[in-house]
């Protein structure tokens, strides 16, 4: 198995893991209800999706 010739330096190892973040889903707002949703998806408060009731709530 290869081992490294010298140590990584903490620049090269923070460099490399500067894109390891993550970070909060993406919203849009409904167009019916106004309440944030996911895009591409149902919205859960009101059931519409692409101006057409998918599924019905109460």
């Amino acid at each position: 198995m290869p081992v490294p010739k010298r140590k990584t330096t903490r620049a090269s190892r923070d460099s490399r893991r500067a894109t390891h973040d993550i970070s909060a889903p993406a919203r849009s707002l409904c167009p019916q209800c106004h309440q944030p949703k996911l895009p591409h998806r149902v919205c859960p408060e009101c059931g519409y999706y692409d101006g057409k009731e998918i599924v019905e709530t109460e």
